[in-house]
């Protein structure tokens, strides 16, 4: 037995297969893919079916699907597919009325990000709480706190590592798109040294800043809070954070299979 698991964000969509069948669950394979918003739901499959052919499973292994999706207009061609080529087995789409575990305190939870969700659930289900979850993907940095008793508190977005180098190198008369990667220094000797100085060590600043910030306002001891990072940009920053305590690069996949657990009887 094989869940199949489907993160699709803003930019980048990410496609896992876990085998379910031993009392240890394993990712068997994990695979990153654009999230192109003019892709069909039959292109969406041939991509999901070729990954999962990847993994040497057969279509009809897969008995259970489970996905988040944070991009309105790809959730529809998700759900035709879904609707289309896994109509035979349980689809969860995380969202009302399915079960996460996770209390949702704030003002308006349905406007709260299913992979935001998802992320609470895996981070409280392998390091307990409080817990504070970085998200460093190229849209958005996210940094959610969940407490000791599962329940999602709310968080904080800041701009994306990659979103704001696009729009300095698109505002900037003399500056231009680059790598993010650790400069020689923190003082660049040049223009290119000097933008990755910004996203490296400045965007690492921002979340040391909201961690702090975060464990004062839930009066919390430092030391009882684990701060998990995941994202696309987390190899490039965490290194230079202060706060950051683990690092889980599937912890969206994770929570995604606990979802699948959760509903499955």
């Amino acid at each position: 037995m094989s869940l199949l698991c489907l993160d699709v964000g803003n930019r980048l969509s990410v496609i896992g297969v876990w085998d379910v069948r031993g009392d240890e669950p394993v990712l068997t394979g994990r695979w990153t893919v654009s999230s192109d918003a003019t892709r069909t739901a039959d292109e969406w499959y041939l991509l999901a079916h070729g990954f999962v052919r990847a993994a040497g499973l057969a279509d009809d292994e897969v008995s259970a699907v489970s996905m988040c999706c944070t991009v309105p207009s790809i959730g529809v061609e998700m759900r035709a597919m879904l609707e289309r080529y896994f109509d035979h087995v349980p689809v969860w789409v995380v969202g009302p009325g399915v079960r996460t575990g996770i209390a949702i305190h704030t003002d308006n939870p349905r406007e709260v990000g299913t992979d935001r969700i998802v992320n609470a659930l895996a981070a409280h289900h392998l390091y307990g709480g409080p817990a504070i979850i970085v998200d460093l993907n190229g849209t958005a940095t996210i940094v959610d706190v969940v407490d000791e008793r599962g329940r999602y508190l709310g968080g904080a977005i800041a701009p994306g590592v990659e979103v704001s180098l696009e729009a300095l190198a698109q505002r900037g008369a003399q500056l231009r798109s680059v790598e993010v990667a650790e400069p020689r220094s923190v003082i660049g000797k040049n223009t290119v040294e000097a933008i990755q100085s910004g996203a490296v060590y400045g965007f690492a600043g921002l979340v040391d800043g909201l961690v702090d910030q975060m464990i004062d306002a839930v009066d919390a001891d430092p030391d009882d809070i684990t701060v998990v990072a995941t994202g696309t940009y987390a190899d490039s920053v965490i290194e230079h954070c202060q706060t950051v305590t683990v690092r889980e690069d599937d912890l969206t996949l994770i929570g995604l299979r606990l979802v699948h657990e959760k509903n499955r009887d």
